[in-house]
């Protein structure tokens, strides 16, 4: 689980600084999330708290549709626009960093010349990439899925072996009144009892 974790930790960090980097605050929002999520899940395996598990399982199936939806979102499948500023809460403008740094881009600034825009906003011509930015959003989508869809698997895994432990353990008595060391006895040697009184 620790190797795992490792690497769900190490993709929703990598994906946190470009998202950081694009200003796009609803992916931000969801890669914490994840974060926080994932090391409550650890700490759960290793302190023997299923409940903890369970929150992790329950926010991974969350976080698997969250990244379909991203997926859906980049190409724009059933009316979606990756045009829009829906990953950025509409409060600015920005896209995904890989659309102008993605690999093999060449980025050029023109400045309009149409009177009435302002001087500093300028316009941005990419060109060249080997691979376009929603196609590497969609492969990040994709990698944090495999790797939920994992994580998911296990914790159920690792639920049900806590779950086993607890129903093994009888917690009045201590053990149960059947001890490895000692075999159940087949016949039991009854005594009679002397009335009281007589």
């Amino acid at each position: 689980m620790f190797c795992l974790c490792v690497f769900l930790q190490l993709a929703a960090l990598e994906r946190q600084i470009f998202d950081f980097l694009g200003f796009q605050w609803a992916p931000i929002l969801g890669n914490f999330l994840q974060i926080i999520v994932v090391i409550l899940g650890l700490f759960g395996t290793i302190q023997f708290r299923p409940r903890y598990i369970v929150v992790y399982t329950v926010w991974t199936a969350l976080w698997v549709t969250w990244n379909v939806f991203i997926i859906c979102f980049y190409l724009e499948v059933g009316g979606l626009s990756k045009e829009t500023d829906l990953m950025t809460f509409n409060i600015s403008m920005h896209r995904s960093w890989w659309r102008e740094h993605g690999p093999g881009c060449i980025r050029r600034v023109v400045r309009p010349s149409s009177p009435g825009i302002l001087e500093d906003y300028s316009y941005v011509s990419v060109t060249g990439c080997i691979i376009d930015f929603q196609y590497l959003e969609v492969i990040h989508s994709a990698i944090q899925i495999l790797l939920s869809l994992i994580g998911f698997v296990y914790a159920c895994y690792v639920i049900s072996i806590f779950m086993e432990e607890e129903d093994s353990f009888d917690f009045i008595g201590g053990l149960d009144s059947y001890s490895y060391r000692q075999p159940p006895q087949e016949h039991v040697e009854l005594k009679p009892v002397k009335p009281v009184g007589k």
